[in-house]
């Protein structure tokens, strides 16, 4: 065995697998009470990588996450949509590994899950994107789908993300409203990684609270992982120790609501509407993946599926923004905002669940960035190309305004 091969058996078998199939079996776990029962794998004592079977005569269906599945966060959002997949798609099984690392490490898991004969694997982060890209040319018969990407082969590798950013310039103008009426104007956002991703969200971020509070600034943390409750606290800490009186973040636990509960300030967190449960979290803009998903398992199991670049918007009814979808109510720190502050997030959010009001409205002109040159006139809107990519952008796809810009207000040095 090489080095290397030891080293990732070493770091495979640290992971934690599972494995689900469709069926009437009772067990104790919540996929079970929907119909599908759990089970559970681990990597051999050999140091070999050992990934669950798949079920002769079954859609088989793969998904890796970034973090764990109970994360209450980005991976459980992920992992409760491959629920609804099991629940939704006849004759389906699945099959998850949590925890998997981005980067050329994945790309042994991508591969090992497509040797088993999986029919459908789902990766659900950035760093995902060239390692699933390259397993793909070597098993054209498996449908690869990439979460938050902007590569597709035009096979059977697609990329597929939605407009949470629609519900980012939501939360910015609730935080915007708090912070201006709680008189101190100060904003924060812990971004993970210098990516376009995090570039775009926390600028519609900064546009939305602009909407109400014109006065408002916000500081930038990169803090350079998705998920690690540790890291995550002190960097929260870090920005409301600065001055913010709301901070967002763009990982994965629900750290920044929980520090916000001690310091008396206020957090909006992200990805899953469990993350939002303190008195001192003021929203999060969350992901309802499961509908979306068992529409292209549908797809890829008919032999149907044309691999592109998907990209959905709120009036997909996949996102939400805690506090404000139908059945859910306002967190503490809304009831004393001011009524036409409540009413604009309001209206807005119903124009875009009716698809009158799009992620392209969110980046319409006229933008002016933190150094003050206009990154984009009255009138004028991005195009998807520009949301997704530093410049130049991937050929046959390249931005003209591209994603490296912080909008008027931010705080925080761009990426080299």
């Amino acid at each position: 065995m090489t080095t290397r091969h030891r080293r990732l058996a070493a770091l495979i078998a640290t992971l934690a697998l599972a494995l689900g199939a469709c069926s009437g079996g009772a067990t104790q776990s919540p996929a079970a009470e929907a119909g599908c029962q759990a089970g559970a794998a681990a990597a051999g004592g050999s140091g070999e990588l050992q990934i669950p079977d798949i079920e002769e005569g079954k859609f088989n269906v793969a998904m890796v996450l970034i973090g764990p599945h109970d994360d209450g966060g980005w991976s459980q959002a992920h992992y409760e949509g491959l629920q609804y997949i099991c629940e939704n798609v006849p004759d389906t099984h699945i099959a998850y590994i949590e925890n998997v690392p981005e980067g050329a490490d994945s790309e042994q898991v991508f591969r090992s899950l497509s040797r088993k004969g999986f029919d459908y694997i789902i990766g659900t982060s950035f760093g995902y994107m060239d390692p699933m890209a390259t397993v793909a040319e070597e098993f054209p018969d498996t449908t690869y789908l990439h979460l938050t990407g902007y590569k597709s082969n035009g096979k059977n590798f697609g990329n597929f993300f939605g407009a949470v950013e629609d519900m980012k310039y939501l939360a910015g103008m609730l935080a915007g409203s708090r912070a201006k009426a709680d008189g101190n104007p100060k904003l924060g956002y812990m971004a993970t990684f210098p990516i376009p991703e995090e570039i775009r969200l926390g600028n519609a971020i900064m546009l939305g609270a602009k909407r109400t509070c014109p006065e408002c600034t916000m500081d930038v943390r990169f803090i350079n992982t998705w998920h690690d409750p540790i890291v995550e606290k002190d960097a929260a800490a870090s920005l409301f120790d600065a001055g913010a009186q709301v901070v967002f973040t763009g990982a994965d636990t629900p750290a920044v609501a929980d520090v916000a509960q001690e310091k008396g300030k206020w957090g909006v967190t992200y990805d899953h509407p469990s993350s939002c449960k303190v008195e001192q979290c003021l929203t999060a803009p969350y992901w309802i993946w499961g509908p979306e998903y068992a529409r292209i398992a549908e797809q890829v199991k008919a032999g149907t599926y044309k691999a592109g670049y998907e990209y959905f918007d709120a009036d997909s009814q996949a996102m939400g923004l805690f506090g404000f979808m139908e059945g859910e109510t306002p967190q503490p720190g809304i009831k004393d905002l001011p009524a036409a502050d409540v009413q604009l997030v309001k209206d807005t959010l119903a124009k875009m669940l009716k698809g009158e009001f799009n992620r392209f409205d969110v980046f319409a002109g006229p933008i002016t960035d933190n150094t003050g040159q206009e990154v984009l006139p009255a009138g004028a809107k991005l195009q998807q190309s520009d949301l997704d990519q530093f410049p130049p952008g991937a050929p046959g796809s390249e931005c003209s305004v591209c994603m490296k810009w912080w909008a008027d207000g931010i705080n925080g040095e761009l990426p080299q």
